[in-house]
């Protein structure tokens, strides 16, 4: 049936035509206002271009520093490996990737103590939060880092 296929209503327009006469609707400057650069064929003005004058990006002093081979940790709550873990099995960065605890495959792993730890279970990541390395050791189970 694919000869019979056709193109929903609506989706198919005219290309309008341009500068052909006044009672088109697009007659004279044909859409593009007065005179001047933009009315021009090939005339463009780049994003930021201030017509000559000093632009505003350039005005502005350049401060800090951006550090762009800094690793970005990724996050997961004490109560989120509480929930999905029994007592006694082994949270690692794989396993908790595993259980959809944390998006994505790459960077370091940290624990951060939101949530409510009851199960004596074994976490093992990069980084821990003071709070989540109490409240797993209050718990008795164990906070290792990798």
């Amino acid at each position: 049936m694919l000869n019979r296929l056709k193109a929903p209503k609506g989706a198919n327009q005219k290309k309008t035509r341009r500068g052909r006469g006044e009672g088109s609707g697009l007659g004279k400057t044909s859409g593009r206002g007065g005179k001047g650069q933009t009315a021009r064929s090939g005339g463009n003005i780049k994003p930021g271009f201030e017509g000559g004058q000093m632009p505003l990006q350039r005005k502005l002093p350049k401060r800090g520093f951006t550090n762009i081979f800094k690793e970005k940790a990724r996050i997961v709550n004490i109560g989120d490996i509480v929930a999905a873990f029994k007592a006694g099995e082994v949270a690692d960065p794989a396993s908790i990737a595993e259980r959809g605890l944390v998006k994505g495959k790459k960077g370091p792993l940290k624990v951060l103590g939101t949530g409510d730890v009851k199960a004596a279970i074994t976490v093992r990541a990069n980084m821990f939060s003071k709070s989540a390395i109490d409240k797993i050791k209050a718990a008795g189970g164990v906070a290792e880092v990798i």
